[in-house]
């Protein structure tokens, strides 16, 4: 595997974890009423590459659930950051 494709992998995975423990300590300070972690920050998260983790952190902690924008930009980066890999494995 080329050392691209690796760093990328790696970053995806690091942005993915980070979204997923944001998704649960907002969840967490959703039930005690405490302040919260922005959508804003949740979405530019999930655009940066992490919508893989935004979507484990809806399924795991039932968080943003309702909100279907939510769905659209996880998605969204997803599909972006798919392309962009593909684009450097095929050296497009």
């Amino acid at each position: 595997m080329r050392p691209l494709i690796r760093a990328m992998l790696f970053y995806y995975a690091v942005i993915s974890i980070v979204l997923l423990i944001l998704m649960g300590i907002d969840k967490v300070r959703a039930r005690r009423n405490e302040w919260r972690i922005k959508e804003a920050t949740l979405i530019v998260t999930a655009l940066l590459g992490g919508g893989i983790g935004g979507f484990l952190g809806m399924k795991l902690f039932h968080h943003k659930t309702k909100k279907w924008y939510f769905y659209v930009m996880f998605a969204v980066g997803i599909a972006v950051h798919s392309v962009l890999l593909w684009c450097a494995y095929s050296k497009f």
